[in-house]
């Protein structure tokens, strides 16, 4: 039998990007008669205190020598010293969702020390596992040669095709947890200049994980008096999650960062019109005929393409037509776990 160490901050519950990422991949790899050993690190990291560095060090020790251990980049790029402590017994692999260094609103100092240390962190790994070809081109800057790199997008479960809202006001989606990353501030900014039409905002997602993000956010929706037509219902089940989508008829995410944005492929895998930037990954996984893309960070340039969208019915049609032949592309999150097991083996 196959096995793999996999560590990770937190909870592999979490409902987060990356998290679901790895829980997929445990559960598909499992399937193909894997043994995997879930590791579960402090949540402080990226910026772990020393205790939990220390449990770090401690799991590490513990594993028998020449064992694959797989490790989250959110903890990865954390740790170089720990990792430079067992990399010559230990055939350590790193799973990069997008650089440390890389998430918005940093301190610039902050950012410089992650890129520092992610830099050295990936040094002591055999080989690099990441979610996006943008992300691979990324990590040249980190002194990662390309042939030390394999990209293993994320797949997508099988969906119900969205019927939408009916009568009543269009139905906007936006899924993502209120981080300055996701750029729910422009989006809110954007339909405030849009009060004349018909629409109603939903989001779902974490209202915990930058708790001063969404405390402004609320704010600005209330200083705007759009508290009637946006609905913050923080973290969904997943079944509740599926009627949203369903019952949507646009889903919009302006995120100023993406290393590949798992969200847009499940809102293609609805058949929804998708509405993003050109930041990141995100040209890579929404396809021309099925959304609209636009600058990062502009709330003009969002508020100008939702108006399209919110008022040309055909326009919309379009690009649902769009986002239904790009379902049919997508890959199963089977099919990501037999790549994974490729790759593995070969470490």
């Amino acid at each position: 039998m196959n096995h793999l160490h996999l560590l990770l901050p937190g909870d592999l519950a979490a409902t987060t990007g990356g998290t679901l990422y790895d829980r997929h991949v445990v559960d598909g790899l499992r399937e193909l008669g894997w043994h995997i050993q879930v590791c579960c690190l402090d949540t402080s990291f990226p910026t772990p205190s020393a205790q939990a560095l220390t449990e770090a060090a401690r799991l590490l020790a513990g594993i028998n020598d020449h064992a694959r251990v797989l490790i989250d980049g959110l903890a990865l790029g954390a740790m170089p010293e720990v990792l430079a402590a067992q990399a010559y017994r230990l055939r350590l692999i790193a799973l990069v969702h997008h650089p440390l260094a890389l998430e918005t609103g940093l301190d610039p100092h902050l950012a410089q020390a992650l890129r520092q240390s992610e830099t050295a962190a990936l040094r002591h790994v055999r080989h690099v596992i990441v979610t996006s070809p943008y992300t691979a081109s990324l990590l040249n800057d980190f002194g990662v040669a390309a042939t030390r790199i394999d990209v293993i997008e994320p797949g997508c479960k099988p969906a119900a095709l969205a019927t939408g809202s009916g009568p009543g006001p269009l139905h906007i989606l936006c899924v993502g947890s209120l981080t300055p990353r996701k750029g729910h501030h422009l989006l809110i900014d954007a339909l405030a200049r849009l009060t004349r039409l018909d629409w109603m905002l939903i989001c779902a997602g974490s209202l915990e994980r930058a708790p001063d993000t969404a405390s402004a956010l609320c704010e600005r929706i209330h200083a705007l008096g759009l508290q009637s037509r946006v609905h913050l219902l923080g973290e969904v089940p997943a079944s509740e999650l599926a009627a949203l989508y369903k019952q949507a008829d646009l889903f919009v995410l302006p995120s100023l960062f993406e290393g590949y944005g798992m969200v847009y492929a499940e809102a293609l895998a609805h058949g929804l019109p998708v509405l993003g930037t050109s930041a990141g990954a995100i040209p890579d996984t929404v396809p021309a005929d099925a959304g609209l893309l636009v600058e990062p960070g502009s709330a003009s340039a969002l508020a100008t393409a939702l108006e399209r969208l919110l008022s040309d019915r055909p326009l919309r049609d379009r690009l649902a037509a769009g986002a239904r032949r790009a379902r049919t592309r997508l890959p199963t999150w089977q099919d990501r776990a037999r790549r994974f097991a490729e790759v593995l083996n070969h470490v």
